[in-house]
């Protein structure tokens, strides 16, 4: 595997990078599909909110990268074999999910789509093994494994806090205590980005339309006012005091 272009302006596009990097792979990251070299090899694309977004995305990748045996995109949001339709080259088109930090995975999930190709999904675990990580081939769907789960165990948190049944650092301790969890739902969703959570969830009502999968309006709220989490300053905690930037 000779080259690989990391595509994204998130935190995962630089885990991936730097990931690469590290692991002896020639890796390239970029913001648009129209700068990635046209002789790449394999794309990973991390983008993981709004559709028309990923669609023009898929779109521009199958006009500059026409050549690419693979595309790695990210399902967070939507199934692998959705996003696969929105390229004219579904056989090359492989699902992951996985949350920031991508340093503290030790597993990448991988997902075909009902058009993947055998070659384009080999390749795919040839790169994740590449990074030194173990891959899990999972059914398709939103979010696959663990980030569907933890997802919606931070929105039962999250209601949790807004219905007032305990405060932010009651509900982490609780969980980081009574389940030896690395840490607390709620700290931890700030570390991955709550956008990047609704997106799991709000993938999972649409794909469904299973009530139990509608976003906590707590959850919905912070996102809306941009209180991503620690990328943003402010998440369900407030990590402006804790660098000592707060106003």
């Amino acid at each position: 595997m000779s080259s690989v272009a990391i595509l994204g302006s998130n935190r995962l596009a630089e885990d991936w990078h730097w990931l690469a990097r590290d692991n002896g792979l020639s890796a390239d990251r970029y913001t648009r599909a129209a700068e990635v070299d046209p002789a790449t090899e394999v794309i990973v694309e991390t983008l993981a909110h709004g559709s028309e977004n990923k669609r023009q995305l898929l779109d521009e990748l199958d006009a500059s990268v026409p050549g690419a045996g693979l595309v790695l995109s990210s399902c967070v949001r939507w199934s692998a074999t959705a996003i696969a339709c929105w390229s004219r080259r579904p056989a090359r088109v492989v699902g992951f999910a996985t949350f920031h930090p991508l340093a503290n995975r030790n597993v990448i999930e991988l997902a075909r789509g009902l058009d993947t190709g055998e070659e384009a999904f080999r390749a795919a675990e040839t790169l994740v093994r590449g990074l030194g990580k173990e891959n899990a081939e999972v059914k398709d769907a939103p979010g696959l494994v663990f980030p569907r789960i933890l997802s919606l165990i931070i929105n039962e948190a999250a209601r949790s806090l807004d219905e007032g049944i305990a405060t932010a650092e009651e509900i982490d301790i609780a969980l980081r205590l009574g389940t030896n969890y690395p840490q607390g739902p709620l700290r931890w969703a700030d570390e991955i980005g709550l956008d990047e959570v609704l997106a799991v969830i709000e993938g999972l009502q649409e794909e469904t339309g299973d009530d139990r999968y509608r976003p906590a309006p707590l959850l919905k709220k912070l996102v809306a006012s941009g209180r991503l989490g620690e990328a943003a300053g402010r998440g369900f905690y407030d990590h402006r005091e804790e660098s000592g930037d707060a106003a």
